[in-house]
């Protein structure tokens, strides 16, 4: 119920978001933040050394929570432009990716589409990290996906318009951790 109440909401801010932007009205840094830690999939007391700044026609918003540190630029129309994601004090790497705004295209070639069957878990991972670029199952091709027993998390491959697309899942509970395209 959570997760479908989430969606609700999301959709729903998805909506003033896009009324917002052909209003005039402008998103406050309350808005900026909640959509930086419902990409987080963090709560507001989950959220610390919380700072949110204004630069250049968008916001910068950090904070740490128990699993690491994130980072974020995201747009005043309330679209994330980059994120950055750092794992506790252990790890002196951050996973960073720059988001690009979805291209819509029609193709006249057909992808091949992959016959590998998957056991419930990997499937669960590919259905994660499909759903988090907003995809299905027949919108890509060539998915790959294995699971790391060391870090207990799977990494999914698939390919749509030619850009390969790989992401982190977190084997517990099946969030997306990282996406990077290219």
């Amino acid at each position: 119920m959570v997760k479908r109440n989430s969606l609700i909401f999301l959709t729903a801010f998805g909506l003033l978001l896009t009324g917002c932007g052909k209003s005039g009205l402008e998103i406050t840094k309350d808005d900026i933040l909640e959509v930086a830690r419902d990409d987080a999939n963090a709560t507001k007391s989950e959220c610390e050394n919380v700072s949110i700044k204004e630069q250049k026609g968008s916001y910068m918003v950090s904070f740490n929570t128990n699993g690491g540190s994130y980072e974020y630029k995201i747009g005043k129309d309330g679209i994330i432009k980059e994120r950055s994601f750092k794992r506790g004090a252990k790890e002196e790497t951050a996973e960073t990716e720059k988001v690009e705004e979805p291209v819509k295209e029609e193709t006249t070639k057909k992808e091949e589409k992959s016959s590998t069957s998957f056991d419930e878990g990997q499937q669960q991972a590919i259905n994660s990290a499909l759903a988090n670029s907003g995809l299905v199952q027949d919108d890509v091709s060539n998915i790959t996906c294995s699971l790391d027993s060391n870090t207990n998390q799977y990494t999914v491959t698939f390919v749509l318009n030619d850009v390969t697309t790989t992401a982190v899942v977190d084997a517990a509970t099946f969030t997306v951790i990282s996406t990077i395209l290219g």
